[in-house]
This record gives structure tokens, C-alpha cells and sequence, in this order.
């Protein structure tokens, strides 16, 4: 008798996400697509990269890709931000069809919500937003590239990067990324606050709009807007002074420019890869630095990657709980549950052991230096797109590793989260306390 394969909603949601980057792959091979032919693993390399809003890219998609493929590129970044059943389920609302419990389950799990209760309404409301963003953002980079390339150019220059740092993918469509655009004020802010707003995570825009006022925000959205404020200036300051005489980078450039160009790179690590500097020439210090930014990541629900800031937030405050003497872990006056801080633990733990194995494969496989691998990797699984200009020169081998990087990224924390968060059977016994020496 044939029993159907039943799958969960992390299962189901992972082969959406595969069924999408199989689909971008094989229109991006196209001939429609591309300025001349390029091969199997780039085309699936370029659709992972879009997918997972990414950035990293194995070709120049400027010169590589045409206008058709481009656009595919754009709605993969689009569809990848915002959660392919987001799409779905605002053509089955348009439709005037009901969502259904399983649909319902596999929309928590994409939004990492704690329950399925107002999904739906945050669909909505995810889209509203997303629409409204992005045409305010339009309108302000038309007032510059507009008159620079001319109407129907400037136009869909500033929806393609539009879209590009709304969703946190680092994809620009010149060779020096955003480098020309170093010391301009409209594209510094415009792009910069695109990241930010969709590196928050979109509960946090939700709760902001519903609440107007401070006291009435959530734990969540007050940690977020705290930590995001607080790890941007920080990172600012430092890779000021770390670079600032930097002939590769800072030093060259002047006193105004030099501030815009260590502030946008302090908000691109989490997560959208633009640059306005070469990366490959930073100090290993500020590179360091990066790759910790780039680890953390942005925001839960929102469409960066990496471990999402709130778990570091947790790990840090438990550390701190810990080392006060304390038994439970607060931030704000509100508890922490120890059941929040092992998965916060836990999600830490193992994708450290996924970027340890992939480095460790890729110091065989490719020739560079152990920074720039790690750079590399880290880059990938916190769905980045910053490279110190590497990953053009990756093997095949280095190609899938990071391909499979940028996957888990996307993918593996919100599953592993989900998966943590269930709860478990109370067992029916209990064994005796056991004591391992630590430390």
C-alpha cells in the first residue's frame, strides 16, 4: 500500500525555496539571459546568491546578463526578501480563497512567528509596507540617476538597487559595486536606510505602525531598534579609526567622504554586500570586525541573515547573567527564558560548526588566504554578498561549498528555530544530577 511522504513545514518550505533557485538557475542559462553563454554552476550560483538576497557573485551580472536577465535576478531578490509563500498566499487572498491551517503553519515558519495566530495579517501588512518603502526610496534615487542616465535607465537603476538594499541583497549593476557613489549624500542615506529598515524585520515595522509610541512596543521590536542603533555607531566609529589612513580604502579619500564611506560600510555587513571601498584592502582588523557583524547578522523576520542580532543579544545578556551570579537572564526588566537562551545557544553553536567545516574544506580546495576563506564563508552564510574579492576566482568546489552556504543561511536557522521552539514530551523520568568540570 503506497503511503505519501509527509513533511513538515520547515521541510515543506525548504523545497519551495529549492523549487525557486532550480527555476532561477535554468532562466538565467538561457540564452534570453545572458550576453554570452555561461556555465551551469555560475547560473545556479547567480540564483542561489538572488535567492538567498545574498550578493556574491561568481560573474559580473552588469555585463554578464541582459535586461531579461536582470529582471529575473531583481524578482528573485524580491521573491527571496520577502518569503516565496508571502507571494503565494497574496495570490490566494487576491483570489478570494481561504488559507488553510497547513498554509497557516508553513507561513509561520517562514516569518518565524511563536504562533499562527495573525499571519495572515502580517502578510498583508509585510506587503503594504514593502510597496510603500520601496516607492519612497524610487522616488528620492530618481532625483539623482534620473538626470545622470536619462529617464527609462534611472528609472530602472533605482528599482533594481532599490530592491536590491530594501532586501538586503548586495547585487549592483557596476563592476565597482557602488564605489562611484562613495561621497554622495542621496545614495549613502537612501541605500544605507533601505538596509536598516529591512534588516529591523518586518514585525518591527508592524509593531511600530500599530504602537506610535515607545512604552507600547514590544520586548522584541525595543531590543532590536537598541541593538541596531547601538552595533551601527559602534561599528562606525571603529572602522573610522581603523582605516582612515588606510591608503586602500579611507585614506585616499577626503574628510566628508571618508565619513560616508565608514559609515556605509559599517551598515552593510548587516546584511546587504554593497561596498563603496574595495574591501580586499581593509585592515585584517576591520575585516575581523566585519566578519563578526556579518555573523550576527540583522534582524529575526527580517530579510537579512546570520544568527539574527536578538540571539546574540540573548547569548550576551545570559554571559553577563552568568558571570553576575544571577539565575535568570533579563534585558529591559522582562525574563528571558531559559528555553529562548539554549536555542539562541544552539543555533549559535551549530552554524559555527557549519562555517568551521566549510573552511576547513575550502583551505584544500582554493588558493587564498585563511582570511579571505573565512571572510568568504562567513559572508555566505550570513546571506552578506561582501567579498575581499574572491569569489570570482572560487573552484567548482569552492563554488558549491559557498552555494551550499548561502543556502543554510537562508534556510537552516529559521528550521533549526522551529524545530528548537516545539515543545517537547515531559518525560516520565528523571534522572540524577551529574557533575562535569567546566571551564
Amino acid at each position: 500500500m503506497y503511503n505519501p511522504i509527509k513533511l513538515n513545514p520547515p521541510q515543506i518550505l525548504a523545497l519551495i525555496f529549492l523549487s525557486l533557485v532550480i527555476i532561477g538557475g535554468l532562466l538565467l542559462k538561457l540564452p534570453i539571459a545572458t550576453e554570452k553563454p555561461i556555465s551551469w554552476i555560475d547560473s545556479f550560483f547567480i540564483a542561489v546568491s538572488a535567492s538567498t538576497v545574498t550578493g556574491l557573485t561568481s560573474i559580473d551580472p552588469g555585463s554578464s546578463f541582459t535586461l531579461f536577465g536582470e529582471i529575473v535576478i531583481m524578482f528573485l531578490i524580491q521573491v527571496g526578501g520577502l518569503g516565496i509563500m508571502s507571494f503565494a498566499v497574496l495570490v490566494v487572498i487576491m483570489m478570494g480563497k481561504r488559507i488553510g491551517i497547513k498554509q497557516r503553519l508553513i507561513m509561520q515558519e517562514a516569518l518565524n512567528q511563536p504562533s499562527i495566530g495573525g499571519v495572515i495579517r502580517l502578510v498583508r501588512n509585510l506587503f503594504l509596507f514593502t510597496v510603500s518603502i520601496e516607492l519612497i526610496a524610487i522616488f528620492f534615487l530618481c532625483l539623482k540617476w534620473v538626470p545622470e542616465m536619462g529617464f527609462a535607465k534611472g528609472l530602472y537603476y533605482r528599482i533594481f538597487h532599490t530592491i536590491a538594499a530594501y532586501n538586503n541583497a548586495g547585487f549592483a549593476l557596476w563592476p565597482d559595486n557602488l564605489a562611484r557613489y562613495v561621497g554622495d549624500p542621496t545614495i549613502n542615506m537612501v541605500i544605507t536606510l533601505l538596509i536598516i529598515v529591512g534588516g529591523l524585520g518586518f514585525t518591527v515595522l508592524v509593531d511600530l505602525w500599530a504602537s506610535r509610541k515607545w512604552k507600547n512596543l514590544s520586548l522584541h521590536s525595543k531590543v532590536m531598534i537598541i541593538g541596531t542603533i547601538a552595533v551601527n555607531i559602534v561599528a562606525f566609529i571603529a572602522i573610522y579609526l581603523m582605516e582612515r589612513n588606510n591608503p586602500g580604502t579611507l585614506g585616499k579619500l577626503s574628510g566628508a567622504d571618508k565619513v560616508w564611506a565608514a559609515y556605509f560600510q559599517a551598515i552593510v555587513p548587516r546584511t546587504a554586500g554593497f561596498s563603496t571601498i574595495d574591501i580586499g584592502h581593509m585592515e585584517p582588523a576591520t575585516c575581523l570586525l566585519t566578519i563578526l557583524l556579518m555573523f550576527v547578522g540583522a534582524g529575526s523576520t527580517s530579510t537579512g541573515g546570520g544568527i539574527k542580532l536578538t540571539t546574540f543579544i540573548v547569548i550576551v545578556a545570559a554571559v553577563v547573567t552568568f558571570l553576575r551570579g544571577k539565575d535568570e537572564t533579563v534585558i529591559m526588566k522582562r525574563t528571558i527564558r531559559n528555553t529562548i537562551v539554549l536555542r539562541a545557544l544552539a543555533i549559535s553553536c551549530i552554524s559555527a560548526i557549519f562555517i568551521f567545516l566549510a573552511v576547513m574544506i575550502m583551505s584544500v580546495t582554493e588558493k587564498g588566504s585563511f582570511l579571505q576563506i573565512l571572510f568568504e564563508v562567513v559572508s555566505a552564510f550570513g546571506t552578506v554578498g561582501l567579498t575581499m574579492d574572491f569569489t570570482m576566482n572560487l573552484t567548482v568546489v569552492g563554488k558549491i561549498v559557498i552555494i551550499f552556504m548561502m543556502f543554510l543561511g537562508k534556510i537552516g536557522p529559521l528550521t533549526l528555530a522551529f524545530s528548537l521552539a516545539k515543545p517537547a514530551d515531559k518525560a516520565n523520568i528523571r534522572y540524577p544530577d551529574g557533575e562535569l568540570f567546566t571551564g
